[in-house]
């Protein structure tokens, strides 16, 4: 197990009539890995909020920067220089409009995608950190400001529930460096197998009354 801390950004806006938006599952995942690990209660540091814990062993540290979120990077390129981390030690959680909703996937590296979030943090580190892509749908382009500013349906609900689960889970695969893993796990967790259908029992054949 690596001795260098992971640092586990999500990426979103700040304020109560943000928390419910699309644009804020970053947020929402660190939020469910800080609770289902038992992490330290957050406190401010770095241009946002910080808690500390332990994944699979590997000390890590969750960052919700409070910068609002075109300017992600000044918290997590201030968070990662501090703690001196190479940028395979950041990991930046985020939505994405170009996967379907409740798909995720996990990269080192890549471009923004016009993400405003990406780009600052891209602007401040390199291209080179870890990334979750968490799928929100795209609602074609002359939609799309209203819909990522824009809280999520009762429908959303039903898979954005157990990926925030599923992500939470899954984590220490993130500390491990295990990308692969993580996303393996996560699709299984969202779409488990059938299990196999027994085949019906033989039936027996029926006895004839002869009348004896």
């Amino acid at each position: 197990m690596s001795d260098t801390p992971l640092l586990i950004a999500g990426l979103g806006n700040p304020g109560e009539k943000y928390a419910g938006h699309r644009h804020n599952v970053g947020f929402m995942a660190v939020d469910a890995i800080a609770e289902t690990h038992r992490f330290a209660p957050w406190r401010q540091r770095y241009h946002g909020f910080i808690s500390e814990g332990v994944l699979g062993g590997r000390k890590t540290l969750l960052l919700k920067p409070m910068t609002y979120m075109n300017e992600s990077g000044r918290a997590v390129g201030e968070a990662a220089r501090f703690l001196k981390l190479p940028l395979d030690a950041v990991v930046v959680v985020h939505d994405e409009l170009d996967l379907a909703p409740g798909k995720l996937r996990a990269k080192q590296g890549g471009g923004d995608a016009g993400h405003n979030g990406l780009r600052s943090i891209t602007a401040t580190l390199g291209a080179d950190y870890r990334r979750v892509r968490v799928g929100i749908g795209h609602p074609g382009k002359p939609a799309v400001l209203a819909y990522a500013l824009h809280d999520f349906s009762k429908a959303d609900k039903e898979w954005l529930v157990p990926l925030l689960g599923a992500i939470a889970e899954s984590s220490p695969y993130l500390a491990a460096g295990d990308d692969a893993g993580f996303m393996n796990r996560i699709a299984l967790a969202m779409k488990p197998p059938r299990p196999n259908n027994p085949a019906p029992p033989e039936k027996k054949p029926e006895k004839k009354n002869d009348g004896i």
